[in-house]
């Protein structure tokens, strides 16, 4: 037993000496007072944790809750004659919204909580886009010393899911900004918000990855963190050890609706950037280049030539969109926006987004077996729509050794798509299906080169060998997908 104890407490004064970064030489230097590194606010305490206290002080006051209340439309409502339950209902005398002499239901109330952070002494306040929903929303912002101020939403941009507030008062506390880039997997973050409406609630942990991306989430390099955030945390600030923020808490993974140890936070430089358009311009104004593009796996990359997978490959290029005056076409792969490098797809996206309209960038491609320079102008953001390929009827073997049956478009399917022709996939099977292609998919080229007839795309495959890439057509999108023979 006393053994026992003793390795048990050898270990607890280990763990605190590893906790804390100090020398192992000396276990009874995990309790003694240290200076923390230059210009951080926590230091250890007395057991060799971290103590935040000194940095919630300082940084609380400009953490603020937010409240909103949005009052939806009236509707006259109530239960349709002919709907089966009003005649139920009014047998048995139940009083139903909609009957003659019933008034109709009134407007509908929503209200919501969430959290923001004060970044101008006048007044300027940030927190995420859905928590303020729209500007006809009510938002209240309150203060940690109870005063509170009708908000005005000055601007939203949903793509990174920054809002930008503006309350009447001079003279309020203010965050300080640090870099996100400088953040290091595995140091200490804190956050401060109103979980569940609890008003400055603070929370620790570390940052868990950099850079991640997230479904339909294509301008934001998410921070990961397993700091516990909550519903009201959101909009709300991660700080830190120099009390800087860092990045803006914005969404949980959970199965529960709780917290499970994973968060996600946007970096404070892209919220920043967002501030400053709105405040100056109203919105947000993104460069477009006018490609659909999608990720390289190490199957594609070979197929390309390419040693690794790395870049964004163009699936598509937009008729008159500035990729295409810059004569990109599909199957180029984009490895650099004006000397930064696109290591996966999705860095794509965010470098041409943090262009203003009409900005001018250097691209460098990857196209047949070798890298190039090409410049483009850069239009304005704004949707984008490519026509369907029409349902597959009827068919015939097309594929051999791929393994694909199918039909060569119509003219009327090739106009529609703006090919010159392609085949509609109609059943698949062997290396065909392994690659999972589907029925209804229009195969438009093999290794970049358009297919003209059913003939052409027999000879196309012939001389492609073993491993190549097929350009196809999958309702609204393009994409490549990779093929090994054998």
């Amino acid at each position: 037993m006393r053994k026992a104890i003793a390795t048990s407490a050898f270990s607890v004064a280990l763990l605190a000496c590893l906790a804390t970064g100090y020398p192992l030489s000396s276990v009874h230097a995990a309790t003694a007072t240290q200076t923390p590194p230059s210009g951080q606010l926590v230091t250890p305490n007395r057991y060799g944790l971290p103590d935040f206290g000194d940095l919630v002080d300082q940084v609380g006051p400009a953490v603020v809750n937010i409240s909103v209340v949005k009052q939806q439309a009236a509707v006259d409502g109530g239960l349709s004659p002919d709907d089966p339950f009003y005649e139920f209902l009014r047998r048995f005398g139940v009083p139903v919204p909609g009957m003659p002499g019933m008034p109709g239901r009134g407007p509908r109330i929503s209200r919501g909580i969430g959290s923001g952070f004060i970044v101008s002494p006048d007044g300027y306040v940030l927190t995420n886009a859905h928590v303020v929903g729209d500007s006809s929303s009510e938002v209240t912002v309150r203060l940690t010393d109870r005063r509170e101020f009708k908000a005005k939403v000055v601007g939203i941009d949903r793509r990174t899911d920054i809002a930008v507030l503006k309350i009447d008062a001079t003279g309020l506390p203010v965050v300080r900004t640090g870099n996100a880039e400088d953040a290091r997997v595995g140091e200490w973050v804190v956050a401060v918000g109103s979980p569940f409406g609890f008003d400055n609630t603070v929370t620790a942990g570390i940052i868990s990855a950099k850079a991640r991306r997230l479904p339909d989430e294509n301008y934001v390099p998410f921070l990961q963190t397993d700091v516990a955030i909550n519903p009201g945390n959101s909009g709300g600030p991660l700080f830190n050890l120099n009390g800087e923020v860092i990045g803006i808490n914005s969404q949980i993974y959970s199965r529960s609706g709780g917290f499970m140890g994973i968060s996600f936070a946007i970096p404070i430089d892209v919220a920043l950037s967002v501030r400053d358009q709105i405040i100056k311009f109203g919105r947000v104004q993104r460069g477009k280049l006018g490609v659909t593009i999608q990720g390289m796996d190490r199957e594609l990359a070979q197929s390309f030539g390419l040693s690794e997978p790395t870049g964004a490959l163009v699936a598509n290029v937009e008729p008159g969109s500035a990729a295409d005056k810059a004569g990109l076409r599909a199957g180029d792969v984009v490895l650099a926006v004006d000397g930064v490098k696109a290591a996966e797809s999705g860095d794509l996206p965010r470098l041409i987004g943090e262009k203003r309209p009409g900005t001018t960038v250097k691209l460098e491609i990857w196209r047949d077996g070798k890298s190039r320079t090409v410049t483009a102008t850069l239009d304005e953001m704004s949707p984008e729509t490519v026509a369907e390929a029409a349902p597959a009827q009827g068919g015939e073997d097309t594929g051999g050794k791929l393994g694909l049956g199918g039909r060569a478009l119509t003219g009327e399917e090739a106009s529609q798509l703006g090919v010159r022709g392609g085949v509609v996939v109609e059943r698949v099977a062997g290396p065909a299906a392994e690659a999972g292609l589907q029925p209804g998919d229009v195969v438009l080229a093999v290794n970049n080169q358009a297919i003209t007839s059913v003939d052409h795309f027999r000879k196309l495959l012939e001389r492609a060998g073993n491993r190549f890439a097929l350009l196809v057509q999958r309702g609204t999108s393009r994409l490549f997908v990779p093929v090994k023979i054998g």
